[in-house]
């Protein structure tokens, strides 16, 4: 092969990869209207961590980015997207940024369930926030 023709090769290689994977993604899913509207969306069943406020703040040291997964209520705004969260066990700040509420409204009275890690700093530990989910 010539070095041209190894040029034009090494050119058109992209191209090809490329209109491969837009014609994969351009493909039309054909799901029935009525099962979509019927099925549960995302996981439901058990989940891996840690389950109430007293084991996070029981856990060690290394429990940095442990998962987590806790019920309860949000009682307070501490203002930059922080909060304080209690689920009967105890109290803990959490962070949720604005993407992640997903739409839900909350008031201390709204139960709810948090999904995140723990964030272990030096001097305290707080729940980094992935998803937020009314109970109910």
């Amino acid at each position: 092969m010539s070095m041209s023709n190894k040029r034009f090769a090494m050119l058109l290689l992209p191209a090809v990869l490329l209109s491969t994977s837009v014609f994969a993604t351009a493909a039309p899913t054909t799901q029935p209207i009525n099962s979509v509207a019927t099925q549960q969306q995302g996981f439901s069943g058990p989940s891996v961590g840690l389950k109430t406020v007293k084991s996070v703040i029981d856990a060690g040291m290394f429990s940095d980015d442990t998962p987590v997964t806790l019920t309860g209520h949000i009682t307070s705004s501490l203002g930059d997207e922080h909060y304080q969260f209690t689920d009967g066990t105890g109290s803990i700040t959490v962070e949720i940024d604005h993407d992640k509420w997903f739409g839900a409204q909350v008031t201390p009275q709204t139960k709810i369930t948090i999904q995140g890690e723990i964030d272990k700093e030096f001097n305290h530990t707080a729940i980094d926030v992935n998803h937020v989910r009314i109970v109910g």
